[in-house]
């Protein structure tokens, strides 16, 4: 599995992009046949305090899944990502399962 970070208009540090690596790499549990997982992290309106936001999309066989989420860090904007994608492969290998 591919995992591309992104960081748009700053530098992501070695410790931010080893957690999201480390996170990322958990979604293989849940789906094995994940191609790509791509994140980019931007800070919107930095002038206010829930403002990093974390895009991630999970490249699978049958097309892709996204999530979008803007917090008070970026950790927690992709831990809120990962969780909702979590989700929408269950739901995408249960669709799989009825067919």
């Amino acid at each position: 599995m591919d995992i591309r970070i992104q960081s748009i208009h700053f530098d992501a540090s070695e410790q931010l992009q080893a957690f999201i690596q480390k996170k990322a790499a958990k979604l293989e549990r849940f789906f094995d046949d994940i191609k790509a997982v791509e994140v980019v992290l931007k800070v919107v309106k930095p002038e206010s305090a829930v403002n990093k936001e974390a895009g991630v999309k999970v490249l699978i066989p049958s097309g892709e899944l996204y999530a979008n989420k803007v917090c008070d860090s970026f950790e927690q904007s992709v831990d809120e990502c990962l969780e909702a994608l979590e989700k929408q492969i269950a739901k995408h290998k249960e669709k799989q399962r009825n067919k």
